[in-house]
């Protein structure tokens, strides 16, 4: 199955961002290469530009002590496992406790370091991080991959709160609802949400069939207009029936 999500507030577009880009930097970190390497410390620097919501962390704390609260009600519930409960609660509480540590601005450690910044003001410009223009970062890139992986590792750590606690309350939105299968007469789809109070909505097809949702929605209503992409990977109308399954989220 291939699933696509569209959030309904930029709140939930925020968190799946920053997700997206967590795990970018996670997998080019892995590799030994001088542009992977390059290509993580452009994603810290988009990370700390997303990230830059003043409020971003007590949404998250807030948001983790609500679930937390939600789960303690089934303490000693003998229809839940007691181990997987206080499990998850442990998680959510080693989360919030971890976001609470982090001091100042997110990403303050990044800003103050000038030569960090004086690249991430060149990375704006076409070319801009040519080795004629930061010689030093040039130098950097020659350096072992097991030295730029551990300077990376050091900028990186400071925002790991951040990534587990979206994580957290990713995880949870997604788990919420039940999938319901439908079918678009033509390759449209409209429903009315009677100002529902859901947070994002995910789609899910076959892996393997050539549809692409295209998703507008508000609180009162839900529009999706499948399309094809042609050979040339350009999005086509689309007038087959065509059948998905759609889970509404709300934490």
């Amino acid at each position: 199955m291939i699933t696509y999500e569209y959030p309904f507030n930029e709140r939930i577009r925020t968190l799946l961002r920053l997700e997206d880009l967590f795990q970018k930097a996670g997998g080019f970190m892995e590799r030994d290469g001088s542009q992977e390497h390059h290509v993580v410390l452009l994603t810290l620097f988009e990370i700390l530009d997303v990230a830059g919501r003043a409020d971003l962390k007590m949404d998250l704390i807030q948001e983790l002590e609500r679930q937390r609260q939600s789960l303690l009600v089934f303490r000693n519930n003998p229809d839940i496992s007691e181990e997987a409960l206080s499990g998850a609660l442990y998680e959510i509480e080693h989360a919030s406790a971890a976001l609470l540590g982090m001091t100042g601005k997110i990403g303050q450690h990044l800003r103050d370091n000038d030569w960090l910044m004086s690249i991430k003001s060149r990375a704006g410009i076409p070319g801009g991080v040519c080795e004629f223009d930061l010689p030093s970062y040039h130098y950097w890139r020659h350096q072992s991959p097991e030295l730029r992986r551990d300077a990376l590792l050091g900028w990186l750590q400071p925002l790991l709160p951040l990534r587990d606690a979206l994580t957290i309350v990713l995880r949870l939105l997604r788990a919420s609802g039940r999938p319901e299968h439908h079918v678009a007469s033509g390759g449209a789809f409209q429903l009315m949400l009677g100002a529902s109070s859901s947070q994002m909505v995910r789609i899910s097809l076959k892996l393997h069939d050539p549809y692409i949702p295209e998703i507008s929605a508000n609180k009162y209503a839900l529009n999706i207009r499948f399309t094809r992409p042609d050979s040339d990977h350009r999005p086509r109308h689309c007038d087959n029936d065509v059948e998905f399954d759609m889970l509404f989220c709300n934490l």
